[in-house]
């Protein structure tokens, strides 16, 4: 016996739904008498009554019941697996892991454009300290925070910091009446907030600067900059912390720079890092090509914010130290 085609098995299962051929046709969008063909072929072809007529009403039979059962069951099905394939060709999603302080303080204000661009995008921000193992975990992209070079992944640099001391305005204006080494004179009494996952330390900033480094294993400890630099506004003490994530207190004065005449160092800090396969994705390359946009705008905007304050930028070289870490760190 042939198999009935799906045509008749959809207007049967409509006629059952409905008990009533006239609205199984409208609700399908054909002719009364073409719904009636369908099912008398449908039950010739099965050798069955799949209906009787009960005072102007179709009432299934027990033959009708089972295949009702079953029709409606597979229908569902087919209807369900058609939306999930349909929906998946409309909707695309991208999944980025960043470090949580570059996400919250730079990452996440940016984002509206972008997603304007993509209504059809589904966004996911990873904010993390972990870094993203791709052969194991769903990860897109993942921005990380000073990278050493990993094997066999496209890694392209993001974003030159600029590293300085960040206080209140009461103390930056303290160092300042005290002249030339007001800078000195201020964090030998300041207590120094330490950014844990920061790349440059305390002790080394002090050191590059012939300043006295025996202080800087005390103060306070953040594991976030954003943790570090509310202290530092909330005049707990002086931060060394990057340009790049105090943009914000920077040009609203809730932050200074504490000596501005002793300059930033310039270090490479964020990098984008990804397996180069994924680089073919057409939604990755349109994050990556709205990520340079605006990073390149970011760094302009920054260096402006630097000369109107009367810093300097020279490059800091830490040499082959920088290479050996084991891991790179994240914030």
């Amino acid at each position: 016996m042939r198999f009935p085609n799906i045509n008749a098995i959809v207007y049967f299962e409509a006629v059952a739904r409905h008990s009533s051929v006239n609205r199984a046709a409208a609700e399908l969008l054909v002719s009364r008498s073409a719904v009636s063909q369908q099912i008398k072929t449908l039950e010739q072809r099965m050798g069955v009554a799949l209906f009787r007529r009960i005072r102007r009403r179709l009432v299934l039979t027990e033959e009708g019941e089972r295949l009702f059962k079953a029709a409606d069951q597979a229908l569902a099905l087919l209807r369900e697996t058609h939306n999930t394939i349909s929906l998946a060709r409309d909707y695309r999603s991208l999944t980025i892991r960043v470090s949580s302080s570059f996400g919250v303080r730079w990452l996440s204000p940016q984002l509206a454009d972008f997603v304007a661009a993509h209504p059809h995008l589904d966004l996911r921000i990873d904010a993390t300290s972990e870094l993203s193992d791709f052969e194991k975990e769903n990860i897109d992209v993942d921005i990380r925070y000073t990278v050493d070079m990993p094997e066999g992944l496209h890694c392209q640099a993001l974003v030159t910091d600029y590293v300085l001391p960040l206080c209140a305005p009461k103390l930056a204006a303290r160092a300042k009446r005290a002249g030339k080494d007001g800078a000195a004179h201020v964090l030998a009494r300041a207590r120094l907030i330490h950014t844990v996952k920061a790349d440059i330390k305390w002790h080394e900033w002090l050191d590059l600067h012939g300043m006295d480094a025996a202080q800087a294993s005390h103060g306070l400890y953040f594991d976030r900059s954003s943790m570090s630099l509310k202290a530092a506004e909330d005049e707990l003490g002086v931060v060394l912390e990057t340009a790049t994530l105090a943009m914000n207190e920077l040009r609203a004065g809730k932050l200074l720079p504490l000596a501005p005449q002793l300059g930033a160092l310039a270090i490479e800090s964020y990098y984008l890092v990804c397996p180069v396969k994924h680089l073919s994705n057409r939604y990755v390359k349109a994050f990556i090509a709205w990520l340079e946009e605006k990073v390149k705008t970011h760094e302009v905007e920054k260096k402006r914010l630097m000369k109107s304050l009367g810093v300097k930028v020279k490059p800091f070289c830490r040499g082959h130290r920088r290479h050996a870490r084991a891991a790179p760190a994240r914030r």
